[in-house]
């Protein structure tokens, strides 16, 4: 069965009222538009180098402007962000294969690859070998 689309938001309008009576003190947490303060760019890096957002959202992630984070990324990392996120995801790449035995088509997309042959020609390029003969040199 499939919601009309207006009665949909009625509830959900109605559910966010109800537990803004019961929890008011979610209102900060639901309705809290600002800016995100400067976090430690090192600690959300090393958390979130997985997901796939390009750089100018990493930034704003992190509560900087795009000059701020490159700057302040490589004073962190002694790199640029996008150097280090594709050697980093590479990385992660290789110990799932090689020691987690993931395939690569398994992992490319969750460590942000947009496609397989991006991925294979990188990891190539990295570590000398293709990622579908990681597996069986280990």
């Amino acid at each position: 069965m499939q919601l009309d689309e207006a009665f949909e938001d009625l509830k959900y309008e109605e559910l966010l009222i109800i537990l803004l009576k019961t929890q008011p003190e979610l209102a900060a947490v639901l309705f809290e538009f600002k800016r995100p303060g400067k976090i430690d760019l090192e600690e959300f890096m090393n958390s979130n180098y997985k997901f796939n957002v390009n750089i100018e959202r990493f930034a704003y992630l992190t509560g900087r402007s795009i000059s701020a984070f490159k700057r302040d990324f490589a004073v962190a990392f002694h790199e640029t962000s996008g150097h280090w996120l594709v050697k980093r995801r590479l990385q992660e790449a290789h110990f799932l294969i090689s020691q987690e035995n993931k395939k690569p088509s398994d992992v490319y997309l969750d460590l942000g690859f947009e496609d397989l042959s991006h991925f294979s020609f990188a990891f190539k390029k990295q570590f000398g070998i293709a990622p579908t003969q990681v597996a069986g040199r280990i």
